[in-house]
């Protein structure tokens, strides 16, 4: 039997604790390095009444937007030009993409166009947007939802444009509150869209 003495039990134990420490070290870091929750978009409902579905096929373009809005982040409007990303919240996906998707359900849960695509599939007409705004306003406490549209006929030709936007409140501007209030503005733009679209084709 070999013995030890206090010095060099004190050795042999130290390469433990350094392991031990730097294990704890990573696993700070790796709760640090953490991103936020992702949530996702709801489509706006069906429950548009009995109406006569349009025999035409539209696609639907992913929106266009600024760099400021072409990512997963919550904008967050300060006042005035001055803008920031919410803390705490991430969209699932690219918002242009997430909305895109969720604009072709929004048709499809309305049933009043025969079929709703994506570009590259045979269609009739075309609908192309740009998302100018989708962002929390924290001076006013409220979330701001505004979109351009476009339809697109044969040959490129513009049939007919508008814009549309959606406001509402988000108390306290915590991240739920803020992506609660941006999922009921988005469905209520979407919906308006939908309603805008359907007769013109």
């Amino acid at each position: 039997m070999i013995l030890l003495n206090a010095n060099d039990r004190a050795r042999a134990r130290f390469p433990f604790a350094l392991c031990a420490g730097a294990a704890a070290a990573l696993a700070l870091s790796a709760c640090a390095a953490a991103p936020p929750p992702a949530f996702d978009l709801s489509a706006a409902p069906g429950g548009y009444g009995a109406r006569q579905a349009r025999r035409a096929q539209i696609a639907v373009a992913e929106p266009t937007a600024l760099p400021l809005l072409d990512s997963n982040r919550i904008v967050v409007r300060q006042g005035g030009s001055e803008v920031s990303y919410l803390a705490g919240a991430q969209w699932a996906e690219r918002l242009p993409a997430l909305l895109q998707a969720r604009l072709i359900a929004s048709f499809q849960n309305a049933s009043l166009i025969r079929a709703v695509v994506a570009p590259g599939l045979l269609a009739d007409y075309e609908l192309r947007s740009q998302l100018r705004r989708f962002e929390y306003d924290a001076t006013r406490g409220a979330v701001e939802v505004e979109l351009a549209a476009q339809i697109f006929g044969a040959a490129g030709r513009i049939v007919a444009g508008k814009i549309f936007a959606a406001t509402a409140p988000a108390p306290g501007g915590g991240p739920e509150a803020v992506v609660a209030a941006l999922n009921v503005a988005s469905a209520d733009a979407m919906r308006q869209i939908v309603l805008w679209t359907a007769p013109k084709i």
